[in-house]
């Protein structure tokens, strides 16, 4: 056991470690440093806390530690990148969870001498910990489904569902005074299970109402709803670090939900709300109506390449089912040593969740130099010779400006049409993961390459 003091001094490194390793990850150059900043500080709070407030049952405590750690390194060594954002909302689910658990456990145990309104403001962050923790894990849960393909991304609108979530809200601020009111007389688990089960179905029915193409931010706002639900588990213990912590990772879930809603043109509220994006994955019309697409072969694609002198990539989500961030650089590495400029558009909702594609492109070691946001490069594509838009299909869609009536209308994109030439691989002309038709495949400076991903950017490699 070490004494307060001590235990105080390591919360306040932590709490500093945990600053600089969000100061970190906002930069890619600075990410693996910031994780590490994490890491330590992880460790020093973890150290601190069993050894400042653990007096028995160590044994128990190891073995968890044990199990947590192993199951943690197993997920993290097999875990393929195009099954991240799904991973990142099941980790979620287990912060809600825990914080229902720890809820629970602290209401029943025993040792505790509240009184008057101390024990009145100690129930209501009891209350408090566990509506979050409840809506945060089965949210994340269905999230989870969502993004893994269990579930289809097609939002679920039952009639009247706002008025179903008024009714929840009003059952849950309900069932909070019954729980306040019966606790003072030593009751009071009833109220609490019933809320429990109100702020599950309330998470259920709040994220799958969420359509598709609302996804990355359902992954960054449920993240926020986890830091806020370990910020009410720091309250319920009497936990400074957690509060801190909790807080921490909270308000930068709800900024970056919001600057992702900035980007896309919504509000936050109306993401909330549902009801936008279908199911991807559906073919989509064809016809007189949309016109005809021109296939093109794999060694065109390296001829145009080789005869540009400006070339956009801009990647999505199909680049990260076909693990073909590799070859991409390669193929960047060469056009650079032939005096191509190559660069790297980035949309802030490209992928499934925030960061996506930066994650992928730096792990295949693209120079960060030429990786850039999509404010930065869209005025210059009337520049661009060549754009290979890899796996993207509704960041690069004109209907968001063409079409006042489509579910994108106003959604800011990569204007690559307004290039030179545009090569879009695709693997069908399947809509994508907002179901929504691209015009872009039907435009006469577009040009379509057929394929897996990796396999037809192999081929254009070995034609370079």
């Amino acid at each position: 056991m070490i004494n307060d003091g001590i235990v105080n001094v390591s919360y306040i490194i932590a709490t500093i470690l945990f600053i600089l390793a969000l100061g970190g990850l906002s930069n890619q150059e600075t990410a693996r440093r910031g994780n590490w900043y994490g890491i330590i500080g992880m460790t020093i709070a973890l150290v601190a806390t069993v050894l400042g407030d653990v007096e028995r049952n160590f044994e128990y405590l190891i073995v968890a530690l044990l199990v947590g750690g192993s199951v943690g390194l197993l997920l993290a060594r097999r875990v393929q990148m195009t099954q991240m954002p799904e991973l990142v909302a099941i980790l979620h689910s287990l912060v809600g969870i825990a914080a229902v658990a720890v809820g629970f456990a602290n209401f029943m145990g025993a040792g505790h001498d509240y009184a008057g309104a101390e024990k009145t403001i100690h129930d209501i962050e009891t209350y408090i910990g566990i509506l979050i923790g409840a809506v945060t894990f089965s949210g994340s849960v269905i999230a989870f489904g969502k993004l893994s393909g269990r579930i289809g991304g097609k939002p679920m609108l039952i009639p009247g569902r706002h008025w179903f979530n008024l009714g929840l809200l009003v059952g849950a601020i309900w069932f909070g005074y019954q729980f306040v009111v019966q606790s003072a007389g030593g009751a009071g688990i009833e109220p609490l299970i019933v809320m429990t089960v109100i702020a599950l179905l309330f998470g259920i029915h709040m994220v799958m109402a969420i359509g598709g193409a609302d996804m990355p931010v359902v992954v960054s706002m449920l993240n926020s709803y986890s830091g806020w639900a370990a910020s009410a588990t720091g309250f319920m213990l009497g936990n400074d670090l957690l509060i801190v912590t909790g807080a921490l990772v909270g308000s930068s879930g709800a900024i970056l939900s919001y600057i992702m809603c900035r980007a896309m043109n919504r509000k936050f509220f109306s993401v909330i709300a549902g009801g936008f994006g279908t199911g991807g994955g559906t073919v989509a019309a064809g016809g007189d109506e949309d016109g005809e697409v021109v296939p093109v072969e794999a060694h065109e694609v390296a001829g145009m390449l080789a005869g540009a002198k400006e070339v956009m990539i801009i990647p999505g989500y199909g680049m990260a089912v076909a693990q073909a961030q590799h070859i991409v650089y390669e193929i960047t590495t060469a056009l650079r040593k032939k005096g191509v400029n190559v660069r790297f558009g980035i949309h802030p909702v490209a992928g499934r969740m925030p960061g996506h594609m930066n994650v992928l492109l730096a792990e295949a070691k693209v120079p960060y130099d030429i990786v850039f946001e999509m404010d930065e490069v869209n005025d210059d594509f009337p520049d661009v010779d060549v754009s290979i838009v890899i796996g993207a299909n509704d960041i690069v869609n004109p209907s968001a400006q063409e079409v006042p009536d489509s579910p994108i209308a106003g959604m800011p994109v990569l204007e690559c049409w307004k290039g030179k030439t545009t090569i879009v691989l695709k693997r069908s002309m399947a809509t994508g993961y907002a179901g929504v038709q691209n015009p872009l495949f039907f435009k006469e400076n577009t040009r379509m390459l057929f394929g897996d991903a990796k396999d037809t950017l192999d081929a254009v490699f070995k034609a370079l």
